[in-house]
């Protein structure tokens, strides 16, 4: 079977917060964190050099090895922020169209710059994705992945 490559590991999300360069995706990345650890109730952790993640669930690929994964995270990438929410709750839809500008992945939300969307829709987005992924993805069962 096949090792995940993104884990969890003890690098310090401080560290990484504060070596993004660009003073705009540093401090968006600052509030982004702030909503999910409230979301959460959980301690931002890093996941592979650049993900920062918080709560965990484990989930079964197809070919049948499993992995960790955080309930929601997000990422400062080279083209925009990427956020980790899971879709499939009753206000996903109207809560995205209320978001302002954006893309999406499969369990992915690309957002340019924090100033593009609407913070309290966003606010409400991690919150529902966090409820979802909680009541689907229950602590110690194992859950069909979606990547």
């Amino acid at each position: 079977m096949r090792e995940t490559k993104t884990k969890l590991n003890a690098a310090s999300v401080d560290a990484f917060l504060n070596s993004i360069g660009d003073e705009r995706v540093r401090a968006d990345c600052w509030t982004i964190a702030s909503l999910m650890g409230a979301a959460t109730k959980a301690k931002s952790r890093m996941w592979g050099a650049n993900i920062v993640g918080f709560g965990t669930y484990q989930m079964t690929y197809a070919d049948g090895h499993t992995a960790d994964w955080p309930i929601t995270g997000f990422s400062p990438r080279k083209q925009n922020l990427t956020l980790y929410i899971t879709p499939g709750f009753a206000q996903y839809d109207a809560l995205l169209q209320n978001l302002g500008k954006h893309s999406l992945g499969k369990s992915c939300l690309f957002i340019k710059r924090l100033a593009d969307v609407d913070l309290p829709t966003l606010k409400k987005l991690i919150k529902a994705s966090v409820v979802h992924m909680r009541k689907t993805h229950p602590p110690g069962q194992k859950v069909p992945g979606t990547f």
